[in-house]
């Protein structure tokens, strides 16, 4: 029932999804069964299919994420997550309010041990056709050096698991490439990684380095990193209001990666953009199979666990 065109995109992205999946994934779908059932009739799609959860309430993209999350118990957001703190599911995906979506990660899934603060992170393409992995995009705008050391080892095993790179490369977002260059946070997060044995640490980058194929994971804070990924989706919906046909600019829309996993908490998590249609949905439903499948969470308790 979350998003901007819920839940009509969703139940949408669902029949498109289906086709791409494995045939032991199940998917429940957690919302007002009747919308649902009335939904699946008219498109000739049996609702057995699926595990159809009823939820009463609604937390709608407008509200106060942690009132809501609080008061509307019944609502698909607060359900879905109930439910995987049960294990009743492996991983539960939302377009719904991202705020509540952050509410019910940190506070009913929790953090993994050892990890100061979980991360979110995006795809940023580059111009020799791959991509790089930039995080935080959002959850932390002020961060300490520990963490982003933090973050240059759950990157590492995110872009090696899903990009399939081995010892990526890790960089860190600043003013200039030297070593001594930027502000306190970047300069003692240098010293920090400069001899980690955790992760290929490179150096520094620059803004204008993001497009070239010089680093696979990119460490900042969220305040430079949600910055960074505002513009990034900025560039599609420019050129798309000025219908010019770019096939490395198609990469910055948003809908090829449906959305972005929390990393660092106990289970899997994936929130996704709030405008998302049914293509974006459908990319939703496979990204959270995909890390699924390569067990991303485990690998990155079994890192800590092992420090």
């Amino acid at each position: 029932m979350g998003g901007d065109f819920a839940p009509e995109a969703v139940l949408g992205g669902v029949i498109k999804a289906l086709p791409h999946l494995e045939k032991t994934t199940k998917l429940f779908l957690f919302g007002d069964s009747n919308v649902i059932e009335k939904y699946f009739k008219n498109k000739s799609i049996d609702i057995n299919t699926f595990e159809v959860v009823h939820c009463t309430e609604t937390i709608e993209m407008a509200e106060n994420p942690a009132k809501s999350f609080k008061q509307k118990r019944d609502s698909s957001i607060v359900t879905g997550f109930t439910y995987l703190k049960n294990y009743h599911i492996d991983s539960f995906a939302s377009a719904g309010n991202t705020g509540a979506m952050m509410i019910g990660a940190m506070q009913v899934i929790k953090s993994i041990p050892g990890i100061i603060r979980p991360a979110i992170a995006t795809s940023f393409p580059q111009l020799n056709g791959k991509a790089n992995l930039i995080l935080d995009v959002g959850i932390n705008p002020d961060c300490r050096p520990d963490i982003l050391y933090q973050y240059g080892i759950i990157g590492s095993i995110f872009s090696e698991l899903i990009y399939k790179i081995k010892n990526p490369r890790v960089a860190l977002l600043n003013l200039g490439a030297e070593e001594g260059k930027g502000n306190l946070l970047t300069k003692a997060t240098y010293d920090l990684m400069k001899d980690s044995n955790d992760f290929n640490f490179i150096g520094n980058i620059e803004g204008n380095d993001l497009y070239d194929d010089k680093a696979d994971v990119v460490i900042c804070e969220g305040f430079v990193g949600n910055i960074i990924l505002k513009k990034a989706e900025s560039f599609y919906k420019i050129i798309k209001s000025r219908n010019i046909n770019d096939e490395f600019l198609k990469k910055f829309n948003f809908e090829i990666y449906g959305g972005t996993p929390v990393l660092g908490i106990n289970s899997t998590v994936i929130i996704a953009h709030g405008i998302s249609n049914e293509t974006a949905i459908k990319n939703m439903i496979l990204q959270t199979q995909e890390v699924l499948k390569v067990k991303l969470t485990e690998k990155i308790k079994e890192a800590f666990n092992n420090e």
